[in-house]
């Protein structure tokens, strides 16, 4: 009875952080869901639209390690509610800057709360949690859940008000700033000789944690290059105008909700690294159908491919955390934030290739890349999980998010 009267404290912190990464991942997910509409309104070409992901992505990606290391030599908890609000006003005032250099500044800002958010959010959950592989599982589809609800915000306001009802959009940063503050209040957090302990591992792994990078930065170039451009490619590939780009781009980031879970569940059985190269290797074809297959099928295969690089995300970041044990912060800041990040680099490139050729062409080179990422995970060793902490149950599995 004791032991429940201990977890039930840390499962409401957990839930509570879940939800505050809903509202936070809104933000990453609402600068794709921004671009039509940017193009509609302000006429942005396809180099200029991918731009402002790559505002958004570029300065997160530079500041990100830097938030990782802090999250590792200081606690930061103030930093979640502030960053979350940063993130907020950032996507918020997108709307209202009427040239294009403030329209990349505002998402920049954004990027910028996003990229602070992530290592000390990711630091706090695990802690709350005990290293708990299934609450960690929760806290990334929360996270999932966000980017999926940002094209449904996107279009419910934007799409009725236009880009002028953008200030509306901070509205989920307001919500995320609260459960933040409840969040941290429902948390009990150990010191760091103990966070330490819960990484499990007496040394860090650098070579495996190296490779899963290079893992993720793969994933991220697929999903962040797809998520930029699904919108508009779904206007030529199916009827519906901006109505089926926003659905194709709703079950882009909705399958990241079952994926999450999905993976829990193979992790149940196989370890972690087998199941992200079983990931990659079903995201090959998955996304090529989304290039080549027109028709209501396209929609399928793009439920297909969300699924497929999903399943690897939360299995991603519990592997980082086991590989640098003695730096949750960095490898938290790299696995949640980082890498997804980079993956607007490529942006700009697949833009520019656009407007010189097709939409199709520039996308095609997508495909290889789950193959480079299955590659490389086959040469990653399953790291030991965690040992739990007093008074809490074993974790059943890497990451088994089953909701038990």
């Amino acid at each position: 009875m004791s032991g429940d009267r201990r977890r039930d404290p840390a499962r409401r912190a957990v839930v509570l952080l879940a939800l505050g990464h809903g509202c936070v991942d809104v933000y990453q997910g609402a600068v794709a869901a921004l671009v039509p509409y940017f193009v509609a309104e302000r006429a942005y070409s396809y180099a200029a639209a991918s731009g402002i992901v790559l505002a958004a992505s570029l300065l997160s990606s530079v500041v990100q390690p830097l938030f990782g290391a802090l999250a590792d030599r200081w606690a930061m908890p103030w930093l979640l509610p502030v960053s979350t609000a940063v993130a907020g006003v950032g996507i918020a005032s997108s709307g209202s800057g009427g040239t294009y250099a403030m329209t990349l500044a505002t998402v920049a800002v954004s990027g910028v709360g996003v990229a602070a958010y992530h290592p000390e959010s990711a630091r706090v959950a695990r802690a709350a949690s005990a290293g708990s592989h299934t609450a960690m599982g929760w806290f990334s589809l929360g996270g999932n859940l966000g980017f999926a609800a940002a094209p449904l915000l996107v279009a419910g306001v934007v799409g009725f008000g236009g880009l002028r009802a953008a200030p509306l959009l901070v509205v989920p940063a307001a919500l995320g700033s609260v459960l933040c503050v409840l969040a941290l209040r429902a948390t009990r957090m150990p010191g760091r000789a103990q966070a330490r302990a819960i990484g499990g591992a007496p040394r860090d792994d650098r070579a495996s944690f190296l490779k899963l990078s290079l893992v993720v930065v793969c994933r991220s170039l697929v999903f962040v290059g797809l998520s930029a451009f699904i919108a508009l490619y779904a206007r030529e590939r199916v009827a519906g105008g901006q109505v089926a780009g926003s659905a194709a781009l709703f079950v882009l980031y909705a399958g990241g909700a079952v994926g999450t879970v999905v993976g829990g569940g193979l992790a149940a059985r196989w370890d972690r690294v087998r199941v992200v190269g079983w990931s990659y290797a079903a995201a090959v074809p998955a996304v090529a159908g989304v290039i080549f297959v027109p028709g209501p099928a396209f929609y399928l295969f793009v439920a297909l491919t969300s699924a497929a690089l999903y399943v690897p995300f939360s299995l991603q970041v519990t592997l980082g955390q086991d590989y640098l044990p003695t730096r949750i912060g960095t490898a938290s800041g790299v696995t949640l934030g980082l890498t997804v990040s980079v993956g607007g680099l490529a942006g700009p490139l697949i833009g520019a290739a656009a407007d010189a050729t097709s939409l199709r062409t520039a996308l095609t080179p997508l495909i290889a890349l789950p193959v480079l990422a299955w590659l490389l995970a086959r040469a990653l060793p399953e790291p030991p999980s965690p040992a739990p902490a007093a008074g809490e149950e074993p974790a059943a599995a890497p990451l088994a998010a089953r909701g038990g």
